[in-house]
């Protein structure tokens, strides 16, 4: 029997950072999430504002536009991450420098509740929040009763309130299938 939808099955929550510094970084970030939308198994459901930051780590390159999307996925942690990494290498994205200049990075930074340590894979991301450039999005669209919600929040507005990482508000995306962050 054929299955009537693509997520018949009960997804799983997923948040995926994305950032850009290389070529035209709106265009990149928004190709990346409509090529995620058309994947087998991966539904975009929310997406947050665009925020401009200065680099971190590799300093000498241009600031990012980055964002955190909310996916309901039918893939397995692992399957999505390769997706990921498939769909940056299709966008052009090249791995030269650590922390250099990338035309698009995806980084699955939570799946549901999970927590796994591999060597291709850790979640939650293990960076993620010493990263204003995640945190501040990420609080965009994660969902109030995920267990990491308070937290997140707290150090997104910390981050704010600090001017941390040169982390500013740069633009919102109107985008078919996703409801922009709620404007409080």
């Amino acid at each position: 029997m054929a299955a009537s939808s693509p997520f018949e099955r009960e997804a799983s929550q997923a948040y995926v950072a994305l950032g850009s510094n290389i070529g035209d970084r709106e265009s990149l970030l928004r190709q990346a999430i409509d090529r995620l939308d058309g994947q087998d198994g991966v539904r975009v459901s929310r997406i947050s504002s665009v925020y401009e930051t200065e680099p971190v780590g590799y300093t000498d390159q241009p600031s990012f536009l980055n964002m955190v999307i909310a996916v309901q996925s039918e893939l397995p942690p692992v399957e999505l991450l390769k997706t990921l990494l498939h769909e940056e290498k299709e966008l052009g994205r090249t791995r030269d420098i650590r922390w250099g200049p990338r035309t698009i990075d995806l980084d699955l930074l939570l799946y549901d509740s999970v927590e796994m340590e591999t060597e291709e894979l850790v979640l939650p991301h293990p960076r993620m929040m010493e990263r204003a450039f995640v945190l501040v999005p990420l609080h965009d669209v994660l969902d109030a009763g995920h267990p990491l919600s308070e937290r997140v929040a707290s150090l997104a507005a910390a981050a704010l309130q600090d001017g941390k990482e040169g982390i500013t508000l740069w633009n919102t995306f109107n985008w078919h299938s996703a409801s922009a962050h709620s404007e409080s």
